[in-house]
């Protein structure tokens, strides 16, 4: 199985911060799936070039693309926009499972735009920048991405 982790972040990407959070989700991804193949990549706060990442990891047939930053409603954050131009279809249950679980902790979480859909048979979910965000909105909805998985790749039903 080929899974995706793209960080989003400006001051990442010119090496004024350390990237903590896509190293998360691609531990937490491994914990997982122990056998996949994880690639990652980090790029700046700019919309083509993260759609370009996505398409491109979709095109290799990856099962699951996470993003991590750019969700927030700073001027430059673009994930969202970037990602909803590549899905075909929206799942809106994750992002609000996201936010919900996130909100119980910090009422701020509710300002994500993060969102989640299928390019195909690719699942595309937009997690929060911080890595303590990123890890609580991944394991908030890490078995219904398990199982949306299955689903996606036509070899489970709905229970």
């Amino acid at each position: 199985m080929l899974l995706a982790v793209l960080t989003v972040s400006d001051r990442c990407s010119q090496g004024l911060a350390t990237d903590t959070a896509g190293p998360a989700v691609a531990a937490l991804l491994r914990q997982q799936w122990p056998q996949a193949l994880i690639l990652t990549a980090l790029v700046p706060d700019e919309e083509e070039q993260i759609a370009a990442h996505l398409e491109q990891w979709c095109s290799q047939g990856a099962a699951l693309v996470l993003t991590a930053g750019g969700t927030g409603l700073g001027p430059r954050d673009r994930t969202p926009e970037a990602t909803r131009r590549l899905i075909d279809r929206e799942a809106p249950g994750l992002a609000e499972a996201m936010r919900a679980r996130g909100a119980a902790q910090n009422p701020y979480a509710w300002l994500s735009r993060g969102v989640a859909g299928l390019k195909g048979s690719t699942l595309i979910i937009n997690l929060p920048g911080s890595r303590r965000g990123a890890e609580e909105s991944l394991n908030a909805i890490l078995a219904l991405v398990s199982h949306g998985l299955q689903v996606a790749a036509g070899g489970q039903t709905h229970p």
